[in-house]
């Protein structure tokens, strides 16, 4: 056989091969793209992603609970529309009564019992102040916390918490330029709530008043959450010959302090704290007539201003409301706070696709980029990194004239500018 012979045939055995494997294998398929495999962290699966929350449903904050109940609201209407990437979300609320030990004891329920992915908006200073150190132990988020204190914007130290609403000094130091501006000689009298959350507004307008605090603030008076009223000290700052009222107070103490300054008849400029500015659950208990021409802060629409009502962004609103959260108050800033936060949340979920751990929930909290809520004012975005833990950085004043909140002048920055 010579050599080209040779060579037809080893061909023609190669042929018979590939033919042979043809029909016993069937086609050879090309390689795909690489599948990207599911990672899941406690509360994540193919189906379901559990979320953990606690709230003040009872107790000397209980106004707040508004929020836990239209988050929930919110998530209905987001498991309604399929969920996030095709998987429902269980939302598991607890009532933690603005008690620190009730606090940490629901969310050990949450994280050891019910297994929760993260815990979302757990409320108020007290009770995050005695969480966050079991949250950062045990590597769970503790995510947009509802609650404006400094502290939560502290990645390098406490890299499982963040904030979501702009800080509670800042805010001060807003209002603490606002009254030099506008009042001549101004004697400012500060009510507190005598814990983190109150002392970080003090010490915001101290900032904010610079070298001049000593001498301007010239009476300060607290309370505690267990006191039945704030009406003696209300009377004590009026004495001091103030006439500027700084009234930092959660919903049931603010009411009271806006209702005995009108009975007294004392005439300060008010400046009341964003925490208690919804019109049906603060001013309308302490009487409308009675809260005109306070000055306070926003960061997102008020929903009884009518030059919000004709826009697509509160039409959407007011369709969840009335079908997902029917029996809530429309007059409550504590229903648009809920709708804007829990937006913001489902946004983080979406981003981290497939990846439901805890370490990705946080990392994507962390990637937020100039995000717009369609309630939030306009000019106002979210923004986060690594190093930044504070996603709402802007405010602007607003002013109630006896039906609604007024805003003027423009969004005022971090830096107040």
């Amino acid at each position: 056989m010579n050599f080209d012979r040779r060579i037809l045939l080893i061909a023609a055995c190669v042929v018979a091969v590939g033919a042979v494997a043809f029909v016993l294998l069937g086609p050879q398929k090309q390689p795909g793209p690489p599948v990207v495999q599911k990672k899941y962290g406690p509360g994540a699966s193919d189906t379901e992603i559990k979320i953990g929350n606690i709230n003040p449903y009872s107790g000397p904050a209980s106004a707040y609970g508004a929020i836990g109940k239209a988050i929930g609201a919110y998530f209905d209407k987001v498991n309604d529309e399929g969920g996030i990437n095709g998987r429902k979300i269980k939302y598991v609320t607890l009532d933690d009564a603005y008690s620190p030990p009730k606090a940490v004891e629901q969310v050990r329920r949450l994280v050891e019992q019910d297994q929760v992915l993260l815990v979302f908006q757990s409320l108020g200073t007290p009770s995050n102040s005695a969480i966050q150190p079991y949250m950062n132990e045990n590597k769970v988020p503790q995510l947009f916390v509802a609650t404006g204190a400094t502290k939560w914007n502290d990645p390098k130290n406490f890299p499982w918490t963040m904030g979501w609403q702009p800080n509670y000094q800042t805010e001060a130091q807003i209002y603490a330029r606002y009254i030099v501006s506008n009042v001549k000689e101004p004697k400012i009298a500060v009510l507190f709530q005598n814990d983190d959350y109150g002392k970080d507004y003090l010490d915001g307008l101290k900032q904010g008043l610079g070298n001049d605090a000593a001498k301007l603030i010239v009476a300060t008076k607290s309370y505690e959450t267990s006191d039945p009223t704030v009406d003696s000290q209300v009377v004590a700052l009026m004495n001091s010959g103030a006439n500027v009222f700084v009234n930092v107070a959660t919903p049931k103490f603010a009411s009271q302090a806006i209702r005995k300054v009108a009975d007294l008849g004392w005439k300060p400029l008010h400046i009341l704290n964003n925490v208690s500015t919804s019109v049906s659950a603060v001013l309308k208990p302490a009487g409308l007539e009675k809260a005109v021409d306070i000055v306070t802060s926003a960061y997102h629409k008020d929903p009884t201003d009518p030059q919000w009502q004709n826009a697509k962004e509160y039409k959407d609103w007011l369709a969840w409301m009335q079908k997902y959260n029917p029996n809530a108050d429309l007059a409550s800033t504590f229903n648009v706070y809920a709708y804007s936060v829990a937006q913001t949340l489902v946004q983080v979920l979406k981003q981290c696709g497939n990846d439901l751990t805890r370490e990705n929930v946080m990392k994507q909290a962390a990637n937020l980029k100039n995000l717009e809520m369609p309630m939030l004012l306009p000019g106002i975005k979210i923004n986060t990194g690594p190093n930044d833990f504070a996603p709402i950085k802007q405010m602007q004043l607003q002013k109630f004239d006896g039906t609604t909140w007024r805003l003027f002048g423009t969004a005022l920055s971090v830096e107040g500018s």
